[in-house]
């Protein structure tokens, strides 16, 4: 009986998105209902200890009602083969910048010496909107702009990275409105006019890709205490997102 011969010169099946688009959104989902319940259970904590915070700030203090949407975005990564080690979540998380000595990002991915990817995960509720939407803004320019000096600069490897960007904003009344703009010596960009926060959100989103500060966006909204959310954007689904990330890292070898 012959022994079957293997061609050696036959490609290696490649490494599929391990998701269907309907499991994928029930994640997502999954994550939306985390998200509101983990705001929630802060919010009692702090309650129960006497603490009471301004506004909604006794839902975040405890910096874990992300978790799940950057613990979906680690599942990507051990999907495109990275490992437990590469995969940084929690700890060894702090990149040097370019104006700062380090910076605290909510994951980060490196193989050997290489980094492969960064992930900033952000969210927004109310009420104040129009204050948080300016610190957003800020935070958002001003983190990649040190990222890519500093990968100019050589202090985080040679090849470039996949840098990434996700915001989830609450849906409600005030960020749904339209806003008005203030009178200025110089009229603001023509595309900023009638548009409520979640607009603008969006076009802050579209124009940090565009403008390369970061390789891809991802921008959700979703009203609260709820399990449901949108997409404002089709060009920064969470979908795409993912997907880009995966892309991205199964190119490395």
């Amino acid at each position: 009986m012959k022994t079957p011969v293997t061609n050696s010169l036959m490609p290696e099946r490649a490494i599929q998105f391990p998701w269907s688009d309907q499991e994928f959104d029930a994640r997502v989902t999954d994550a939306v209902r985390e998200y509101w319940s983990a705001r929630q259970d802060q919010s009692g904590k702090q309650k129960d200890l006497g603490r009471t915070d301004t506004g909604t700030r006794g839902e975040v203090t405890g910096g874990q009602h992300l978790t799940a949407f950057t613990k979906l975005l680690c599942e990507v990564a051990h999907a495109a083969n990275f490992t437990q080690e590469e995969v940084r979540f929690k700890v060894g998380i702090e990149l040097p910048g370019y104006f700062r000595p380090m910076k605290k990002w909510d994951s980060v991915i490196i193989r050997g010496n290489r980094l492969c990817a960064a992930i900033e995960i952000k969210s927004q509720v109310g009420p104040s909107f129009g204050n948080n939407f300016n610190n957003r803004s800020e935070e958002a320019i001003g983190s990649s702009t040190d990222f890519w000096i500093a990968y100019r600069e050589g202090v985080i490897g040679a090849q470039s990275p996949w840098l990434g960007y996700f915001l989830m904003v609450e849906e409600a009344a005030k960020s749904t409105s339209r806003v008005k703009l203030p009178s200025a010596v110089f009229e603001p960009m023509p595309i900023f006019n009638g548009t409520s926060y979640i607009d603008r959100y969006g076009i802050l989103c579209r124009r940090l890709v565009l403008e390369r500060n970061y390789s891809a966006a991802a921008f959700l909204t979703s009203p609260k205490d709820s399990v449901t959310y949108a997409e404002p954007s089709a060009e920064l689904t969470m979908k795409a997102f993912a997907k880009g990330l995966f892309g991205h890292l199964i190119g490395i070898v």
